[in-house]
């Protein structure tokens, strides 16, 4: 029976109650060994009547064995596998060894489960109650935690407990966590009273243990003992309870140490495999009777528990190095074959120095944890086999394996010293070249940017002659790091490099890396027109081989092609592929990039809320895996398309942070675009003093890095501010460069711009013509947001011209635009214009579109487009249920009620 715990009881209730209500909640007990935290736990299943019941107990001996809380915790709802997305449940099953595991994204696996729990909530609402999360396998707490943090309408509820100040899926997760501390008095001494305390002892007991049940009941006993602490103090709880484990332990036979100590060094408790180790070491597994009445573990049937994690803690440490190596030898011996993950860490244990077969099955067993997903437990498996390896070589090839293992894990600073431990042992050219190539494209992604790619270039250098395909890759990441940082120069050399060696192998990868980062380096250069050749090159490459569109290492690259053509139909179905691909692969570590190109090629059409959406969710997956570059580059377009909306606050809220992580992880480039977005903010607001500072600032940061791409000049908008300011010979200045160099690049989008600027500057008689050709050029881009802009202008001029009939025409279709995109003070402005010609604009209303949040938008269009609600729930890593719950919010949004409605709304253009 439970004594006390009110609050804590009452929160439990709640959760069990909402979840059979059909709404989720997670709740995380935590506190210090010994307060109660399982026995809240059992009432919390004894409370669960009717509900579905999933359980798990993280266990030290499992720490390192790929999946195993997650294949306790998952095992009763497997039958509902064949009922989620396909690609999700070969994962998962590789993951839990139910069928031939294949490397995943590490992500893959938590999308796995939460579509598994949503398909099992349909039988029943669950209970998923996990003890000692903090010891569970870190691939099983990653994958808990990705679905943990997506439950919302699902009727599950999710308790764990936690040890108070130890590492766990809780650090930075953002779950709701309470605190449990110790019984009150009343409760404390009705505990004691049961306990057989003497009572004058029980005031003392209270005040020596603060309460903490576990410290009340192993100190009972001994009362007399409390003399040892401070009178009006709490006893430090872990240490006195540990020294009343180790008592105990002390005063058993030496057999029965000898065997508890098996047990300690194991925590599976499986008796016929304890009694197999004894055996091998002279020892009877009947011996830990004893251990059973001094109450430090129970046995039950064929397994073997302590009584406490504390209590097996304090017979391990209290063990002598050499008794727990012979135990953890026996151990090894007498696994069963299926345990080969556990053989090889108790051979670790065991060994002394250098030893070779625990090396290798290490090495082993990490290369099994590598193919299951679980990267975490691979780089502990690699590193520790590294450190047992006799010969250095093999040293620094498995602290490599360990350093890729941990990056594919998310973790860059485990990542990064694992490499420089690497490095100390490598004997070999073509190893060390490895060893950079994973420095360079790790900096790359997190900054300094150059550093890296002077490793990667290095590196590429240096494997060229045994590996010319990979030396071609490596290249081309370093010239993308390149641009990132705004290093033209560094960046063509190293793209002059890569066509040299493609050319000298037949490679279609190598041509096509080549030909694309060739073309980037060109363009950022400012040689725009065979700069365009190179990616035009690059694309139909990659659009004539199935083979390489569907190679997830071209995944990202394959989304560049348009987005550095600026044209209306180069290579734009690639990004749609490319990004199918990734979500239905549950490729979640490549999608923040993915989403970054596609909201920048959204938010350079007529997509501004799908952009928006493919924003949103691109900066949560950032912030969520821990890519600091895309996170900073995803900002910065955010920020530039919150300018055109004229949504001030959140504009200068995002450049901010995208120029701080711009700054400090050295990203020239897109430091240039936050810069930017604040100067477009202003002159679309009609600030043009203010859009000057920015844009000046842009120019000249171009300018000092060397950044000769036209298409990221801000030219036209100190045209444009400048003119309003009369500023004439600035402008004239200003555009004049930018339309030297828009027709060195010779790209419809550079050339419409500079046309308008043209015409802006021209006189009277010169001026239509100009306009009329910026139209023109403007129809090859799928940039409406730039034509509305010469629209604009052009019905200014011919206003000023006296032409108003005409003008209103210009000006009526640059608002209908402005409007529709949602370009809000663009569109003030154009009907600002629209009435000095005598003509009130009849505003647009706002589009009941305008009112989804990003998610909904995100929901509403793939459900538009056909997808199931499972197939949505699926693309977008949500349960079904909390599929139709955004839902539900999109049909009383747009006050629709059918799906045909809906996809009406989104055929009808606005």
């Amino acid at each position: 029976m439970l004594l006390g715990r009110d609050d804590e009881r009452l929160a439990l209730d709640r959760l069990l109650a909402q979840a059979r209500l059909g709404h989720s909640g997670v709740l995380a007990l935590v506190g210090e060994p010994g307060i109660g935290k399982t026995a809240l736990l059992e009432h919390a299943a004894a409370c669960a009547g009717g509900m579905q019941i999933l359980r798990a107990r993280g266990i030290q001996s499992e720490a390192e064995v790929p999946f195993a809380g997650l294949a306790e915790l998952l095992r009763p709802a497997l039958p509902a596998l064949d009922r989620i997305p396909g690609p999700q449940a070969s994962a998962l099953a590789g993951a839990l060894a139910l069928e031939p595991a294949t490397a995943q994204d590490r992500f893959a696996i938590g999308a796995a489960t939460l579509s598994l729990l949503s398909a099992w909530a349909e039988e029943g609402p669950i209970a998923m109650l996990v003890d000692d999360a903090h010891r569970l396998d870190a691939s099983s707490a990653e994958a808990l935690l990705f679905a943990a943090r997506r439950l919302v309408v699902d009727p599950i509820a999710l308790v764990l407990t936690v040890r108070e100040g130890e590492p766990s899926l809780l650090d930075g997760a953002d779950l709701r966590v309470l605190r449990v501390g110790g019984l009150g008095r009343p409760d404390a001494a009705e505990l004691l009273r049961r306990a057989g305390a003497a009572p004058e002892a029980i005031e003392r007991l209270y005040r020596a243990t603060a309460g903490n049940p576990l410290a009340l009941l192993e100190l009972a006993p001994e009362a007399a003992r409390l003399s040892e602490f401070p009178a009006d103090g709490p006893v430090p709880i872990s240490a006195s309870i540990a020294s009343e484990f180790v008592r105990r332990f002390a005063g058993l036979p030496d057999p029965t140490r000898r065997v508890l100590l098996l047990a300690a060094a194991d925590d599976a408790g499986d008796l016929a495999t304890l009694a197999r180790a004894a055996s091998s070491i002279g020892l009877d597994v009947g011996d830990l009777a004893a251990a059973e009445q001094a109450g430090l573990l129970t046995l039950d049937g064929a397994h073997a528990e302590f009584r406490h994690p504390l209590a097996r803690s304090a017979v391990y440490a209290d063990a002598a190095a050499g008794e727990r190596r012979v135990a953890h030898t026996a151990l090894a011996a007498a696994l069963p074959d299926r345990d080969v993950d556990r053989r090889a860490w108790h051979l670790a244990a065991a060994a002394i120095g250098p030893d070779e077969t625990a090396s290798r099955a290490l090495e082993q067993a990490g290369e099994r944890a590598r193919g299951r997903s679980a990267y975490t437990v691979a780089a502990s498996a690699f590193e520790r086999g590294a450190r047992l390896a006799p010969a250095d070589g093999d040293c620094a090839r498995l602290l490599l394996a360990a350093a890729d293992a941990a990056w594919l894990g998310g973790d860059a600073e485990r990542t990064l010293a694992l490499l420089d431990d690497a490095r100390m042992h490598a004997t070999e050219p073509l190893l060390s070249a490895r060893i950079d190539h994973l420095h360079g494209h790790v900096a790359m992604r997190r900054g300094p940017v150059m550093s890296g790619y002077e490793l990667t270039v290095s590196a590429a250098d240096e494997i060229a002659a045994a590996d010319p395909e990979l030396a071609v890759v490596m290249l081309a990441e370093s010239v993308l790091g390149c641009v990132y940082a705004g290093d033209r120069r560094a960046g063509l050399a190293a793209a002059e490099r890569a066509m040299a060696l493609a050319d000298r192998h037949d490679s279609r990868r190598a041509a096509f890396f080549a030909a694309m980062a060739h073309g980037m380096a060109l363009v950022a250069s400012g040689a725009g027109e065979p700069g365009a050749a190179a990616v035009r090159r690059a694309v139909g490459i990659l659009e004539e081989s199935d083979e390489l569109r569907d190679d997830p290492r071209t995944l990202v690259w394959s989304a560049f092609g348009p987005l550095w053509l600026r044209e209306a139909d180069a290579g734009r179905g690639l990004i749609d592929r490319a990004f199918e691909r990734a979500r239905s692969a549950a490729a979640i570590g490549v999608l923040p990039t993915l989403l970054n190109h596609l909201g920048r090629d959204q938010a350079t059409t007529d997509q501004w809320p799908a952009a928006e959406s493919s924003y949103d969710e691109g900066i949560r997956l950032a912030r969520e895996t821990g890519q600091r570059t895309e996170l900073a580059t995803l900002l910065a377009g955010l920020a530039q398309l919150e300018a055109k909306q004229g949504r001030e606050d959140s504009c200068r809220v995002h450049a901010e942070e995208a120029t701080a992580l711009c700054d400090e992880l050295g990203l020239g480039l897109y430091g240039t675009w936050a810069t930017q977005a604040l100067g477009n903010l202003e002159l679309g607001l009609g600030r043009p003093a203010l859009s000057t500072i920015h844009h000046e600032a842009q120019a000249e940061a171009l300018r000092r890095r060397g950044i000769a791409d036209v298409d990221v000049s801000p030219a036209p908008e100190l045209v444009d501010a400048y003119l309003r300011l009369g500023r004439r010979e600035d402008a004239e200045a200003t555009a004049a460069g930018f339309v030297a160099e828009a027709e060195a690049k010779g790209q419809p989008w550079a050339l419409a711009r500079a046309a308008r600027c043209r015409g802006m500057l021209a006189a009277s008689g010169e001026a239509e013509p100009l306009f009329e050709e910026a139209l023109r050029l403007h129809d090859q881009t799928p940039d409406l947001f730039e034509t509305a802009r010469t629209l604009l202008a052009f019905g200014a001029h011919l206003r000023r011209s006296r032409k108003r009939v005409r003008s209103r025409e210009q000006l009526r279709a640059a608002l209908e635009i402005f409007e529709r995109l949602g370009a809000r003070p663009w569109a003030d402005q154009a009907g600002a214009e629209l009435a000095a010609t005598g003509e009130t604009a009849r505003r647009r209303d706002a589009s009941t579109l305008d009112e989804l949040t990003p998610q909904e938008l995100q929901i509403a269009r793939l459900l538009a487009d056909g997808k199931t609600t499972r197939e949505a729930a699926a693309a977008v890593f949500l349960s079904p249920k909390t599929v139709e719950y955004h839902l539900r919010n999109v049909y009383r949004k747009l006050d629709i009620g059918s799906r045909d409605e809906l996809v009406a709304t989104f055929a009808t253009p606005r």
